[in-house]
């Protein structure tokens, strides 16, 4: 059961995304926001709901971090409870982008981002857990060439980001090996 705060952050992160579309199922985008949050929740996760609601805010929209900030003030989030959604949110998202790392490829930004992944703090990869959860099936599911690429970078990623919930990683590592 969601809190009037949680729906009131839903609300926000889902104007924030707009139109986005989950790729491969044309499902809105907050499908996989709520299933991230969701997850995360049921973990027990500190501020896991929201971080999961929030993970891809930044990456993929115009949405500030003073945005954030102000919108978690109105909804009655304490200055610490900010600060930890905010961290959550900073730490799942990506730095290494083609954007920002033009001479780069791919392989060598992933790499870049395994290593940074690898010293977030134990909630931020739990919640970086349940993503990936919900990202695999969706991969695999539609879309077997880029799978196997996807779940190469994957178990790189899980074989040193390994300091969060061990019942969440143990369900991250089981995921990869059955796909």
């Amino acid at each position: 059961m969601r809190t009037k705060r949680q729906e009131k952050l839903l609300n926000f992160v889902t104007v924030q995304h707009g139109e986005q579309k989950r790729k491969y199922t044309g499902e809105p985008y907050t499908v996989h926001l709520v299933a991230v949050a969701e997850c995360a929740e049921a973990h027990q996760l500190i501020l896991g709901y929201e971080i999961g609601l929030c993970h891809d805010l930044f990456e993929d929209t115009a949405c500030t971090d003073a945005e954030l900030r102000t919108a978690l003030q109105e909804y009655g989030y304490s200055p610490n409870e900010i600060d930890f959604i905010l961290q959550g949110t900073w730490d799942l998202t990506d730095k290494f982008i083609s954007a920002d790392y033009p001479n780069f490829n791919r392989k060598q930004r992933k790499a870049m981002e395994v290593e940074r992944l690898s010293k977030i703090n134990r909630n931020s990869q739990s919640v970086k857990y349940c993503d990936l959860i919900d990202n695999t099936k969706s991969i695999v599911q539609h879309d077997k060439g880029f799978a196997r690429v996807y779940l190469a970078e994957k178990a790189n990623l899980l074989s040193v980001m390994n300091k969060g919930d061990e019942m969440l990683y143990k369900e991250a590592l089981k995921n990869l090996a059955d796909s």
